[in-house]
């Protein structure tokens, strides 16, 4: 099976790439696709948002495409950034600026007040108008301070739950065993395995 991951970032393009790594799939990016729109992420909800790129890049391709969107939800902003996530800072915003807001409208919150968690919806849209969504969580809280230098985002502040460690200072096997994205792509792979095998009965 062919499919097409729906991002130019890099970084996840790297993450799912590593998670399908073994599966009987062959992975292509938009840029293997000349005159792939690009697409304005405008939905209320992450699931909006995914299915509206993985649509987008299956109909111009004619191949199964694959589109995540994920946030950080922090309980005590009630919610926020949410879908802002990417541009928390501004639609210019780039992870240190976006960081740095987040430590900002935090300041006065302390201890367990500080909870927080990761949401990542991936959809899967076929040619002939099929979408699969699958969803991944995980639970952390935020820290005080940026700690380690792998992954992106806000991987530097959260620390998942049980852990003393954040997203930014494992290694790449540790983070995909608790990450929401990595929990969704395991979804992803039950399904594909399914799907894989009865095609082929």
């Amino acid at each position: 099976m062919e499919i097409v991951l729906a991002t130019r970032n890099k970084k996840k393009e790297e993450e799912i790439k590593r998670i399908t790594d073994g599966m009987k799939i062959s992975i292509f990016t938009i840029d293997d696709f000349p005159g792939c729109p690009d697409i304005k992420e405008d939905g209320k909800t992450f699931e909006e948002n995914a299915v509206k790129k993985a649509v987008t890049v299956s109909r111009h391709t004619g191949k199964p495409a694959l589109a995540d969107d994920s946030g950080l939800e922090v309980y005590a902003l009630k919610g926020a950034p949410g879908t802002l996530s990417a541009r928390y800072a501004g639609e210019d915003a780039d992870d240190s600026r976006n960081l740095g807001k987040l430590l900002y409208e935090m300041r006065s919150i302390v201890g367990r007040d500080r909870g927080a968690r990761f949401v990542c919806c991936i959809a899967l849209a076929f040619p002939d108008g099929s979408i699969n969504t699958f969803y991944g969580y995980s639970e952390g809280r935020i820290g005080r301070e940026p700690k380690g230098f792998k992954g992106f985002g806000y991987d530097p502040l959260f620390y998942p739950e049980g852990s003393k460690k954040t997203f930014a200072e494992m290694s790449d096997n540790e983070k995909d065993s608790l990450s929401h994205r990595g929990k969704a792509m395991r979804e992803v792979q039950r399904y594909l395995k399914e799907k894989i095998n009865f095609s082929a009965t």
